[in-house]
């Protein structure tokens, strides 16, 4: 369930790196990314502390090239499925960078980004799976126009530039995964 941009189950860590949507009845594209800090390892607060401006250079050499980035995402999902959310849905979180999705440029502005903590090259949980399904469910029932087709990866909306999800994401899982949660009119 949502509730003035926040899911109610998710725990809540408030990023600063966000800006209000131009028009935030224009929530119409979910783009589901990867993450993990250090590259490659899972767990820690690491990921947190970047889409809140606190990761700390000295505590691991890629973290010198990163930690002023000023990214966020709306949602993390981590590995054993907890939700913690960064960024309220009708807010703009910066997450997909240059992009463009049916020809329209600038994703974030129409759009939602969840973070699944993983790689492009290991396999994602059956917990975030369920997760990511649950939010989806959410986020399509409070935003009408975000239908099945519009739900994509980071790789597709900035080819060349990102590869996350991966080929490790099971999209057909994914959708069945919806489709049998009852999204079957969703198309």
């Amino acid at each position: 369930m949502i509730k003035d941009g926040w899911l109610t189950n998710a725990r809540h860590v408030p990023s600063p790196f966000f800006d209000e949507r131009s028009d935030a009845t224009d929530i119409s594209l979910l783009v589901v990314h990867n993450i993990s800090l250090p590259p490659g390892k899972f767990g820690g607060p690491y990921i947190e502390q970047f889409f809140q401006g606190q990761l700390n250079p000295d505590e691991h050499p890629f973290f010198k090239v990163i930690h002023q980035m000023g990214v966020s995402a709306h949602c993390l999902i981590r590995r054993d499925g907890e939700v913690v959310q960064f960024v309220p849905f009708h807010a703009r979180a910066w997450h997909a960078g240059k992009s463009s999705f049916a020809g329209r440029e600038r994703c974030n502005d129409y759009s939602i980004g969840i973070e699944l903590e993983g790689t492009d090259f290991v396999a994602y949980t059956e917990a975030q799976y369920v997760a990511l399904t649950e939010v989806t469910l959410a986020l399509m029932a409070t935003y009408p126009q975000m239908t099945l087709p519009r739900i994509t990866g980071h790789q597709y909306i900035a080819p060349l530039r990102k590869t996350d999800p991966g080929l490790v994401f099971d999209w057909p899982r994914f959708r069945r995964g919806l489709m049998q949660s009852g999204m079957k009119h969703r198309y």
